[in-house]
């Protein structure tokens, strides 16, 4: 028998150069306190309604919760969304709401229905690296405008859309933006600012692309407009239930105009996302408290939150700032300028404990001074361990480069 040999094969262009960080990304030890994980608290999950839930959508609607088209389930969930959205000033019809595979997956589609290759999206710097390989994925040319104490500062961006529109320089297909507890900012967009990017995605014709993931995590009850209640005709807003609930469901949403959803449904080929797991959700709200659920996971986030920056003060004192998140999953901390956190990721992986350095964060450079913590994952002893680990990384890896 003659032997067979593989020639190269050329994969498609838009396959990603570096595979995406996931959101459980962090050391492989098992002994390491993982810092890096931006996954919910598994304590918060709610088992026990879940199992009756489950039981119900098996019993009770298998026959038709397990077919293409789902049983009473997706309704019931579309209607939940639609009427929770209002706390947000969304004042929409259910129709308007897509569910999807979680919020990446809504990512993903309204990527593929909003950008060419060689369209522009802009988005904020740091920010969310699932949305930047999504976009370069898409094949977009990517610009980073920064943020400060009180979001993305909309008066560069302004700036930047005169100048191109002056300039015949092509101007953005959408701009992707985090407004609440940014992924890795910690902060939320002041509502002057939310109002100023609505008005500009109606002058200049983009859509924002208004990434809601945390928003029911908020640790002071209080919280703002969606950006989509002053553009709702330029605005896609994603939300999931992968922090409220559980991300194993995988079950999140998107929200914009009738049109534009029915665009966007176009790449589920006619198909739904997971019916079942609607189905479980569905069975879930009707039995489960759900403020006193919130409640409950938001008290264990705001003390998790609480052990993180008192292990901070303690094991950096004023070596390090940082702003106090009032909601969310993360701490942004930044170093003195020249230093490079990347370079004492792996140290402290071997002393203990994982984090993820700025650089991340950033499309085109930029961040070295930064690291991401998060505090929803661990225990408030864990949160206390790693802080301290990573503190003896850091002031090992300052007298190295003085020696």
């Amino acid at each position: 028998m003659s032997t067979l040999s593989l020639k190269p094969y050329s994969f498609a262009r838009r396959l990603p150069a570096i595979a995406p960080m996931g959101a459980a990304q962090a050391a492989k030890k098992r002994q390491v306190i993982p810092l890096s994980f931006g996954s919910p608290h598994s304590d918060t999950f709610p088992y026990k309604p879940l199992i009756g839930a489950a039981t119900d959508a098996i019993w009770t609607h298998g026959r038709d919760s397990l077919q293409y088209g789902g049983a009473g389930g997706p309704v019931i969930v579309l209607d939940w969304v639609a009427r929770r959205s209002a706390l947000r000033s969304i004042h929409v019809d259910p129709s308007q709401v897509l569910m999807t595979y979680g919020s990446q997956q809504a990512l993903d589609y309204v990527a593929r229905a909003l950008l060419d290759p060689g369209d522009h999206a802009w988005l904020e710097g740091p920010t969310y690296f699932g949305a930047v390989s999504t976009f370069r994925t898409a094949e977009a040319i990517l610009t980073s405008f920064p943020i400060d104490e009180d979001g993305l500062i909309v008066e560069e961006v302004e700036r930047a859309l005169e100048e191109a529109e002056r300039l015949g320089k092509p101007l953005p297909k959408l701009f992707y933006t985090m407004p609440n507890f940014h992924n890795p900012g910690g902060i939320s967009l002041s509502l002057e600012r939310r109002q100023r990017l609505a008005e500009l995605a109606y002058r200049y014709n983009f859509f924002i692309l208004e990434d809601d993931a945390y928003t029911e995590l908020s640790y002071t009850g209080q919280s703002l407009p969606a950006i989509y209640s002053f553009a709702p005709e330029r605005t896609i807003y994603l939300s999931t239930f992968s922090k409220i609930i559980a991300p194993g469901i995988r079950l999140g949403w998107a929200i914009a105009s009738q049109d534009t959803i029915a665009r966007v449904n176009t790449f589920f080929q006619g198909s739904k996302a997971s019916v079942f797991s609607q189905e479980i959700v569905a069975q879930l709200l009707t039995r489960l408290p759900f403020d006193e659920h919130l409640a409950s996971l938001n008290k264990l986030y705001r003390d998790n939150r609480d052990a993180m920056v008192d292990a901070l003060k303690i094991s950096f004192g004023d070596d390090v700032t940082f702003s106090i998140p009032e909601g969310g999953f993360f701490v942004w901390l930044s170093f003195p300028e020249g230093i490079d956190t990347s370079e004492f990721v792996k140290d402290a992986e071997e002393r203990g404990v994982s984090f993820i350095d700025g650089k991340q964060f950033f499309i085109n450079g930029g961040g070295a001074r930064h690291a991401r913590l998060s505090f929803s994952y661990c225990s408030e002893e864990q949160i206390r361990e790693g802080v301290a680990l990573l503190a003896q990384s850091y002031y090992s890896y300052l007298d190295n480069r003085r020696r």
